[in-house]
């Protein structure tokens, strides 16, 4: 039986040209082979399997070879025949997470020195170079800056932020990039046709992204896909042998949701469950799902889909029928379970419960998202400009849907009927506004009799008397015993507003009260924007609770800060601070003849 040889090794590039995804590399190597500016040190840094190490390889083969051919090694001479038989005594590889002390740096030092037999440099090539300790790092500057002629070292690290400035600053740096999805398809195309294995493009695909970039972890994939599938590779047994979410999950699961049928959603992912896969798994999948859905909306944006073949065709398919204001909120709230799902101790749950909301946001796509202060607003007859067209608003006592309580509420009195005329109400002194400044913030009214109302049934007054009622037209009734009854009810107000807002209960709980006025302070901005937003409702919330009948107004204020003056730091400034406190501090100083130290 002939030993297997896993692609990986089977398949390395040999040549500068079968390099996968790293031409800014290859042909600066190339071009500098060319022009005979070969540096004495280089540092290639990527992720794993990107080809560093085979990057160096090919490129301390074609220094050494006799007659090369458009810059690459002939594969024909001495010294590529000894490096592809893997006798060559001009390339030396170092594995520095194996020999990282000062001891294995000074027998490399020796090793230097000594020139090569065959060719014309010899190259070391020191893997995992990080690893090095620090000792280790400064044996290996004085060689690394000024090594032999015939010396070339290639330094490959995954974590170049862990090498020291003083090595970085001694070598060519060559950042490795990620292999694109379509790229390792590419790849894996040419070497599924070499080993004649049939594929569909979905299951090639999703080798490529499961790699994440890996050239390598994309060709283990591939034979354990083999192993598994055998000579067909089929979109589903290969997401069975890599154990991963297949796209259909996700694709099943959008229709699901912008159906809203929740009942379904949570069958689903049930079965995602069972399988095997963690709940964070499949909000991190599914959020990804949104977000490639959305970047197919745009032509600008399609090329940040790493997709290809019929796979993309199933995206644009999908992306046209879901709304863009869906999946910006489905990614919203997904980015929000992610950060919660963590601590979370009850994990389906929790992740259930944003199923849910997904479903309801499928079908409320203009309700907002994300806010969490839910107080109702204000009813539309409750916000009724009066006669003056002012900025007070004063409900109607005849219409139902008024919020706030009314004076009937409060007082039941008998419905008068149409035949008897109504009492006129009795005039309310109104207080005259005080002279201290005030934010300039728009006040809101909460009444529970209407001005308007009021008039229309009041008897005729003559013209003296209507000029009076004509100028108080425009402001609201004020009930006399507004401080009283926001005193009896604060905390029970208090209680209510912490279940919405706890920041904006904190804000409230210092209100000071004055008559019918509020004065609350604001420490941010951000906090007196939220109250501004939500003002109209806390203050129809307030009236509810404590029975007022009357307009309420808010002025929202900035908590005034004291300036602290530093304290002393020198001995003369902290001797002068104890001075200017008690003078005779000084004098027992020059009684006791002491010195300031």
């Amino acid at each position: 039986m002939e030993n297997f040889v896993v692609s990986a090794r089977k398949y390395r590039p040999a040549t500068f040209a079968s390099v996968v995804g790293q031409g800014h590399i290859t042909s600066t190597l190339k071009n500098a082979i060319a022009r005979g500016q070969l540096a004495h040190a280089y540092l290639f840094c990527g992720p794993r399997g990107v080809g560093k190490t085979t990057c160096a390889r090919i490129f301390a083969k074609a220094i050494n070879c006799f007659s090369p051919v458009d810059n690459e090694a002939c594969n024909e001479c001495e010294s590529c025949r000894s490096f592809n038989e893997g006798r060559s005594f001009n390339i030396h590889e170092l594995d520095a997470a194996s020999n990282n002390s000062v001891e294995d740096i000074r027998s490399l030092t020796d090793q230097v020195r000594i020139p090569p037999q065959v060719g014309r440099y010899s190259v070391y090539i020191i893997d995992e170079v990080h690893m090095l300790s620090a000792a280790a790092f400064n044996a290996f500057l004085k060689t690394l800056e000024e090594p032999p002629a015939h010396a070339i070292f290639i330094l490959a690290t995954t974590e170049k932020h862990k090498i020291i400035p003083t090595i970085l600053s001694r070598c060519q740096i060559f950042d490795f990039n990620r292999i694109r999805v379509e790229d390792s398809v590419g790849y894996l195309k040419y070497i599924a046709a070499q080993e004649g294995v049939t594929y569909d493009d979905e299951s090639l695909n999703l080798i490529a992204q499961k790699a994440d970039g890996g050239m390598r972890d994309a060709l283990s994939m591939f034979d354990k896909a083999v192993s598994f599938c055998g000579q067909a590779l089929s979109y589903h047994e290969v997401a069975r042998s890599l154990n991963v979410l297949d796209y259909d999950t996700y694709f099943t699961t959008i229709d699901t949701l912008m159906a809203g049928d929740y009942t379904k959603a949570l069958l689903l992912f049930d079965r995602v469950l069972s399988a095997g896969f963690s709940a964070q798994t499949f909000m991190a999948g599914l959020a990804q799902h949104c977000r490639d859905l959305l970047m197919c909306r745009d032509a600008q944006t399609l090329p940040l889909l790493e997709v290809t073949g019929t796979l993309l065709d199933r995206y644009r398919a999908q992306a046209a029928s879901c709304d863009a204001e869906f999946l910006f909120g489905a990614i919203t709230l997904l980015a929000q379970l992610d950060a919660t799902i963590r601590t979370a101790t009850n994990r389906r749950l929790t992740v259930e419960l944003g199923l849910m909301k997904l479903c309801r946001l499928s079908q409320k796509k203009n309700e907002p998202i994300g806010d969490s202060f839910e107080l109702p607003p204000l009813n539309e007859a409750v916000v009724a400009p009066s006669v003056a067209q002012s900025t007070v608003a004063t409900p109607n006592v005849t219409q139902q849907t008024v919020a706030t309580p009314s004076v009937a509420q409060t007082n039941p009195q008998p419905t008068p009927t149409a035949q008897e005329p109504t009492p006129t109400p009795k005039a309310v002194a109104t207080p005259q506004p005080k002279t201290a400044p005030r934010t300039t913030t728009p006040r809101t009214s909460i009444s529970g009799t209407s001005l308007t109302s009021l008039l229309s049934k009041a008897t005729p007054k003559t013209s003296d008397e209507g000029s009076e009622q004509s100028e108080s037209s425009s402001l609201a009734s004020i009930d006399p015993l507004t401080e009283q009854k926001i005193a009896n009810a604060r905390e029970k107000f208090i209680a209510k507003l912490r279940e919405q807002s706890v920041r904006m209960a904190l804000a409230f709980d210092t209100m000071k009260v004055d008559g019918n006025r509020l004065t609350i302070e604001a420490e941010s901005d951000v906090l007196e924007d939220e109250i501004r937003r939500h003002k109209t409702a806390v203050l129809q919330l307030l009236a509810d609770t404590a029975g007022v009948n009357g307009m309420i107004e808010l002025d929202i204020v900035r908590p005034i800060v004291e300036y602290r003056a530093p304290k002393p730091i020198r001995v003369e400034d902290r001797m002068a601070y104890l001075v200017e406190k008690n003078p005779l501090v000084n004098k027992l100083r020059k009684a006791l003849e002491l010195e300031l130290e």
